[in-house]
């Protein structure tokens, strides 16, 4: 997945910000709270769209369904890390898969729905692939930032925000819910095109566009699906990722862990299991920018022990499916 950066203005970050609000907010109502026409808004998305410098994805909440959600860290052979990231990334349980440091490093993030699956991936093919020198899972206990949350997309006022935000659900669409094939027709579609038409999603399931509409709406409803926008953070001027391991004292973990969820460079922080207890997502407009950031921000807690910080040279997958996926099967090159 290559970073496409693309000159934006006022209006093209207006319908970013407009877009993690709700991704799948009708452009005539952006056009109305940004004061344009709604043919200006909708040639902005597709441009963007077109150039790959964004997209609207559905992204499943596996807590909901009862998933658990682990961070993987992968040290490999430098000759095999580019087949296997591509390898990881292209599995529909898996998000956010980075190469790391020198190359020889992999971190993403993965929702296993049963201990049977984990232990398929964890356990066996993992451990099997010839290339991998490391393993660590780490089970993600609480998020306290997560991207869709990330400050660095803001760009409307408060009161442009109140306008775009969807209403609440209703507290009966609240209910736990049971994914059955067309719902994982649609899921699927969704996560390649977060913004894919009723028609579109009717004509896959072979259902009316009402009840596709329907069942959406209560997917969304009972916080089942969500939407996110899949940005690289360099087209919005943070070109300098990387992710931070933290050691915290226990006792500390979790105001330390809601201390970062405050600064303006997390866009995911969670405690985890592991003698790195804390991991985050750190985003910065330059090198000196993150020096400043660990050497102050980060400095100043007192309960961390430690933190190893490893940059993201190269990003497969953010969230939804990685482009060109296939079948999901971990491979990697014969000696």
């Amino acid at each position: 997945m290559e970073t496409v950066t693309l000159p934006l203005d006022d209006i093209d970050r207006g319908l970013i910000h407009a877009l993690h609000i709700d991704g799948r907010v009708p452009f005539r109502t952006v056009a109305e709270v940004l004061g344009v026409s709604e043919n200006t808004v909708a040639r902005r998305y597709h441009r963007m769209r077109s150039a790959g410098a964004l997209r609207v994805v559905g992204v499943v909440n596996g807590v909901v369904l009862g998933h658990t959600s682990w961070a993987l860290r992968l040290q490999c052979t430098p000759d095999a890390a580019g087949a296997l990231a591509a390898a990881l990334a292209a599995r529909p349980d898996t998000s956010f898969v980075h190469l790391l440091s020198g190359g020889t490093e992999i971190s993403c993030n993965v929702q296993t729905p049963s201990a049977a699956e984990r232990d398929a991936l964890l356990l066996h093919k993992l451990p099997r692939t010839g290339r991998i020198t490391a393993v660590s899972a780490h089970l993600l206990l609480r998020a306290t930032a997560l991207p869709g949350d990330w400050s660095g997309a803001a760009r409307l006022s408060a009161e442009q925000v109140a306008r775009l935000r969807p209403a609440a659900p209703a507290a009966t669409l609240r209910a736990p819910v049971e994914l059955g094939p067309q719902d994982r027709l649609m899921l699927d579609l969704l996560a390649h095109d977060g913004r894919a038409g009723y028609r579109e999603l009717a004509a896959a399931t072979g259902s009316a566009d009402s009840t596709v509409k329907r069942r959406l709406d209560t997917l969304r409803g009972s916080g089942t699906l969500t939407y996110a926008v899949d940005i690289s953070p360099a087209t919005l001027g943070f070109p300098t990722e990387a992710r931070l391991w933290m050691s915290v004292r226990p006792s500390g973990l979790a105001a330390v862990a809601q201390a970062m969820a405050g600064h303006p460079e997390v866009s995911f922080a969670a405690l985890t299991t592991g003698p790195s207890n804390l991991v985050a997502a750190v985003n910065c407009r330059s090198s000196d920018d993150l020096c400043r950031y660990l050497t102050e921000r980060v400095a100043g807690l007192d309960a961390v022990r430690s933190v190893e910080t490893a940059p993201v040279i190269r990003t497969l997958k953010r969230s939804g499916s990685a482009v060109g996926a296939g079948a999901g099967r971990v491979v990697v090159p014969p000696r």
